[in-house]
């Protein structure tokens, strides 16, 4: 609130940051793209993008066990080493069972070399049945109690592009999310409002 015109790319190492769900941790405001950084053809190019986003102020890594078959985790493992401090390191997995979710938890760690994230969101929740699914005997939510208490990850969340019931869906079922990701924008108030329906949810929890 209250930033001048230009000020976001003038600001740098300042860049401001706000506080992300539940986490109490403050990120910047800007999040880099973890799909985006895996688009050049040249990996070198790849992870200096990133590595300028650090250095810039940019400190929320987004990612996903599935972009680029894994390549854009790759990348931001080699743009963080020696750097792990400095970033808030986001990924997240498609799998809806247990056993899946586990897995492509262990993979993204190992191709971004940490021992653990600082947020891991179930991706890409846009099908009607998948809260039910990740909260089935055996469902991936199993996965996130599990991988917290391994100290794998330290935040849970989960995201959707497509349908605000269904993130009421996934909001009606018994855990505590930390955080939850949607679309925003100057269309949305006007069809399957993000804003007028799930919004005004997290901002009371």
């Amino acid at each position: 609130a209250g930033l001048k015109a230009g000020s976001l790319l003038a600001a740098g190492p300042d860049i401001p940051r706000r506080t992300l769900g539940k986490t109490g941790e403050k990120v910047s405001l800007i999040c880099l793209g973890g799909y985006h950084i895996g688009v050049p053809e040249d990996a070198a190019e790849g992870i200096r993008i990133i590595e300028a986003a650090i250095d810039r102020g940019i400190n929320f890594l987004d990612n996903s066990d599935d972009y680029h078959a894994g390549e854009s985790e790759i990348r931001v493992g080699k743009a963080i080493k020696g750097k792990r401090d400095k970033v808030f390191l986001m990924t997240k997995p498609h799998p809806r069972d247990k056993k899946g979710a586990l897995k492509s938890l262990d993979e993204s760690l190992r191709r971004m070399q940490v021992d653990y994230l600082d947020l891991w969101q179930f991706h890409e929740i846009v099908y009607e049945t998948d809260p039910d699914w990740i909260f089935s005997p055996n469902g991936a939510i199993e996965a996130a109690y599990i991988a917290k208490k391994a100290g794998k990850v330290r935040y849970g969340g989960f995201t959707g592009h497509y349908d605000p019931a269904i993130h009421l869906k996934m909001l009606s079922k018994p855990y505590e999310w930390d955080t939850v990701q949607m679309p925003l924008n100057v269309l949305d108030p006007h069809f399957r409002s993000f804003e007028k329906q799930v919004l005004p949810v997290l901002v009371e929890r």
